[in-house]
């Protein structure tokens, strides 16, 4: 049986206003990507949880969606899950970036964090896009709960060790909370929707990427490959002939870019299957947002 007296295990909490590098960061230390990434603020929608495993420690990263004002039941829910992100966990990692710090949402997400009881750690990142900067003049406008602060890139990895030791520091000796092996406690099928949002993300402008949700109505594994059904709901009829693009063309660079990115992360063959429905203005329907994993 294994001696777990010298081991830490723990969980950290990523917080942020949107687009500011949070689930690039998590994909950075773990390794592989997990969260799904775009240049479109508030990507993320739920709080995903990634789990970097070594043989001196097990920390779990919640990779939370940004921090917005809601303005409808989505948003409302999405707020909720910020929140209850901190339950629990050992570690706040704020994150911003570093061009445009202080936002108004950065203050309004340091203000959720100054009476913390657990420690805090600041992230400034993107740092490989400045060329010179004040760190003093930036630490200096962070509350007092906050412990330490580090300027990285999340996209480079420049500075990541030294705030990966200090994230360790934080955590508690524990034995794991889940298998060694293990990358995450969310099924495949989860990381299917979000990489299918994901293609939408990348090849559709405006108000088409947060008009859509997905939904997996099949994912059967089978011993030569992977078959998955999805629905994209959309909001409005006109978004229809978007989505699916002149003879399909659309839906088949969707399906293409999520099957590439699906294979390569299964190291298995994948091929779905695409439906588009129209769910008038899902965003707001308590009982659309839980069949969407919204609790």
């Amino acid at each position: 049986m294994k001696d777990y007296a010298d081991f830490k295990s723990g969980f950290a909490t990523i917080i942020g206003r949107p687009n500011t590098g949070k689930s690039t960061l998590m994909n950075r230390i773990l390794g592989e990507k997990l969260s799904i990434t775009s240049p479109k603020p508030q990507t993320t929608r739920y709080a995903i949880k990634g789990i970097w495993n070594t043989d001196k420690q097990q920390i779990i990263f919640i990779d939370t969606p940004g921090f917005l004002t809601p303005r409808y039941e989505m948003q409302e829910r999405m707020s909720r899950i910020i929140h209850e992100s901190f339950r629990g966990v050992d570690l706040i990692i704020f994150m911003t970036q570093i061009q445009s710090f202080p936002t108004d949402y950065d203050l309004q997400v340091l203000d959720m964090i100054k009476n913390a009881r657990i420690p805090v750690l600041a992230v400034f990142n993107k740092i490989d896009l400045m060329d010179d900067y004040d760190e003093e003049a930036l630490k200096a406008q962070l509350p007092p709960a906050v412990e330490k602060s580090f300027f990285i890139s999340a996209q480079t990895g420049e500075h990541l060790p030294e705030l990966m030791e200090s994230i360790r520091h934080y955590m508690p000796f524990h034995e794991p909370y889940y298998d060694e092996d293990q990358l995450s406690d969310l099924p495949m099928r989860f990381f299917a929707k979000e990489v299918i949002r994901e293609a939408i993300f990348h090849f559709f402008e405006e108000e088409i990427p947060y008009a859509t949700a997905v939904l997996i109505e099949r994912f059967h594994e089978g011993e030569l490959k992977i078959i998955i059904d999805a629905v994209i709901w959309i909001e409005k009829n006109s978004q229809k002939p978007i989505i699916i693009g002149k003879g399909g063309s659309n839906l088949k660079r969707i399906r293409e870019y999520a099957e590439a990115q699906l294979s390569d992360f299964m190291q298995m063959p994948v091929d779905i299957h695409l439906f588009v429905k129209l769910n008038e203005n899902w965003r707001k329907k308590p009982l659309a947002l839980r069949e969407l994993g919204f609790e």
